[in-house]
């Protein structure tokens, strides 16, 4: 900045401030990337209501752009300078202002003064439209720019397919994906395939994820590092932690995500000295690791109950690197000693943190208590949260299970009465399979699926069979405390089991059951799913909310430690 000061300074002195081609070029001059943009831009933005700047379009396009990731208010202002004193818009401004003010949500506004000032039919606005409604959660009204486009190009669609995909609605960008190509016969580019890649990640789907790669092969986009650690996240959200480690080898150049990508994929399939291997790879290799890496780190500590590889990761923040520990880094560590069982040094801890502890950290501490049936500490858990979010389901349902697991059953009744005054509703859980493109739903308790009946009554058979392989249903997280055979019938409808039953019905011939669920996985269900890949020789892979849990030969991955 000292320059930019100096050179202005010049320009006074020499009585050029106000000549407007003097001002133009010192403008353009604090916007050249060799600078510090953010200050420069912003010195160079409070000249425009003090002194006589070139109605240039140019000019101040390029000042907007400079101003839209630092100071988008800023970029804003000078956007409506620039309409009040009548400087000409080109077929850039819009699309920069647009950009510029997503923080705003103000994309109906310019919508209006586009199709007004008559730029509703370029291609270019149209597309910054398509992404500043996308942006702004707004899916339907890109959807309708889209429609009523009269000419599309390949940005066009990449919009539409990243619009689906960022807005959780992944088989909506497959489907524009595949549209583009038949519709259009638009040959992709990288932009549009990491849309596409993230959404298949979203689903879940090997199958897809596998065409999907090849794809990108075939089209020869070459594994640049945003496509390569775009591959291995998907794979190892579709379960296939195997083919990311694959897509990582093969890698010409890898940067700081890359390698905190797998070691993240690595941790949370059970691969803990794996991951941490790879985190100390890393630093050899002469990258510095920044926050996400050091917590991908400690979540591989703790998902592994390595607790002293926890510990030495913690400090080295500091005292290698001097990062300073962020709120998630505290809550990691939370999570490795509640893990290990080690509660009164957790909530030690947590008394000495230098920050605040928030609810997501005492809800750490209170899913370790109930792991490890520690009612006490639980209870006392609990009341910091009900200080900060006191209606949150899960917290309830933990707190139910730990009554539930020691036998208390009248004041397990009382928590669930306490969710019934409060209103919280428990999220049902639900898992999916992906089998021949098509997709499985299983809810726990609900009969909707077409082969309800077929499927529960051979789930029975199914259980009967595993428990003369030693297989005894878990019954302690049933509600009341009723009879034992009305327990088992309670547990043996969760959703992740009908999911399991359905494959083994209808696609006997597969040897791998992938499936996908949304709360964490039970203890019954869990010790369900190593009976049968011992009986059924089948492997299962399970993802829930936290993890992967690959099931073979009658055990996990996560070592029963999750």
């Amino acid at each position: 900045m000292e320059r930019v000061y100096k050179l202005h300074a010049t320009l006074i002195k020499t009585g050029q401030h106000n000549n407007p081609h003097s001002l133009r070029s010192f403008i353009l001059h604090c916007t050249d990337s060799s600078l510090s943009l953010s200050e420069a831009a912003r010195y160079a933005a409070s000249l425009f209501s003090r002194f006589p700047i070139p109605k240039d379009p140019f000019l101040y396009n390029t000042l907007v752009r400079s101003l839209t990731l630092s100071s988008p208010s800023r970029a804003f202002s000078l956007f409506t300078h620039m309409h009040r004193n009548d400087v000409p818009f080109d077929r850039f401004t819009f699309p920069l202002v647009l950009k510029a003010c997503l923080p705003f949500k103000s994309g109906h506004h310019f919508h209006s003064l586009i199709i007004k000032l008559g730029f509703h039919s370029n291609v270019y606005v149209q597309n910054a439209l398509i992404n500043a409604y996308s942006a702004c959660g707004f899916i339907d009204d890109a959807v309708k720019v889209f429609d009523e486009m009269p000419h599309r190009d390949l940005v066009s669609w990449s919009s539409l397919v990243s619009c689906f995909a960022s807005n959780g609605l992944p088989g909506e960008a497959l489907a524009t994906f595949r549209g583009m190509q038949v519709v259009e016969g638009e040959k992709p580019d990288g932009v549009v395939m990491l849309s596409v890649i993230s959404a298949v990640s979203s689903l879940g789907a090997l199958e897809l994820g596998i065409w999907v790669h090849g794809f990108v092969v075939r089209s020869e986009l070459g594994l640049s590092v945003a496509l390569g650690t775009a591959l291995i996240d998907m794979y190892s959200r579709c379960g296939s932690i195997d083919r990311s480690v694959k897509v990582f080898n093969e890698m010409p150049h890898r940067n700081v995500v890359t390698w905190t990508t797998l070691i993240n994929g690595l941790a949370v399939h059970g691969r803990s000295r794996e991951a941490l291997n790879a985190f100390y790879d890393m630093r050899r290799s002469g990258l510095k690791p920044d926050h996400v890496a050091f917590s991908s780190a400690l979540v591989a500590c703790s998902h592994g109950g390595l607790v002293e590889d926890g510990w030495r990761v913690f400090e080295s923040m500091r005292s290698e690197y001097g990062i300073e520990p962020k709120l998630e880094h505290f809550g990691c560590m939370v999570d490795l000693l509640g893990r290990a069982g080690m509660l009164l040094e957790a909530f030690k801890f947590v008394d000495e943190m230098p920050t605040k502890p928030n609810s997501v950290i005492w809800r750490t501490l209170l899913g370790a208590c109930v792991n490890h049936n520690d009612l006490v500490l639980a209870k006392k858990a609990k009341e910091q949260i009900n200080r900060l979010d006191p209606h949150h389901d899960g917290d309830y349902v933990l707190l139910s299970n730990v009554y539930g697991g020691v036998g208390k059953w009248v004041e397990r009744a009382d928590v669930r009465d306490s969710m019934r005054e409060n209103r919280i509703i428990k999220e049902p859980g639900w898992s999916l399979v992906h089998i021949d493109q098509e997709v499985h739903e299983f809810v726990s308790g609900d009969n909707s699926h077409p082969q309800w009946e077929e499927i529960t009554e051979f789930l029975v058979s199914v259980v009967d069979t595993l428990k003369v392989g030693g297989y005894t249903p878990n019954t302690s997280i049933v509600l009341h405390d009723i009879q034992e055979e009305e327990k088992e019938h309670c547990m043996g409808y969760h959703s992740e089991k009908l999911a399991v039953a359905y494959v083994l019905l209808h696609h006997r011939d597969r040897k791998t059951i992938r499936v996908i669920k949304n709360l964490r996985i039970c203890f019954d269900c869990h010790n369900f799913m190593k009976h049968v890949s011992v009986v059924f020789e089948k492997e299962i892979i399970v993802r829930d909310r936290n993890r992967f849990h690959h099931f073979r030969n009658g055990s996990c991955s996560c070592r029963d430690f999750w």
